[in-house]
């Protein structure tokens, strides 16, 4: 391809390319495309910054610890609301 033509990408390319692209190794070429797309595409910049997220938050290795019966309360307050009987914000804290 020649300086004259650049390379236009579709959504689904975007897409296809997201993870090289994060990872920094697809081509010179490939990056220009990708980021001219970026620049004008809400839907994919949306879905970059997703996927961006997505890998730092599972790349922490922190662990939260929750309060001692939360998860008690928190199963109790879905059963509640799936029997559609009480409010699960009327249901007693424990």
């Amino acid at each position: 391809m020649d300086g004259s033509q650049a390379l236009k990408l579709s959504c689904k390319h975007v897409w296809s390319y997201i993870s090289d692209y994060i990872d920094d190794s697809v081509s010179a070429e490939e990056r220009a495309a990708i980021e001219e797309h970026l620049e004008h595409c809400e839907i994919c910049s949306a879905i970059l910054d997703s996927v961006h997220n997505i890998l730092v938050l599972t790349a922490d290795e922190r662990i939260f610890h929750l309060p001692i019966g939360y998860s008690d309360r928190l199963h109790a307050r879905i059963e509640a609301a799936l029997r559609g009987g009480e409010s699960p914000s009327s249901l007693p804290e424990r």
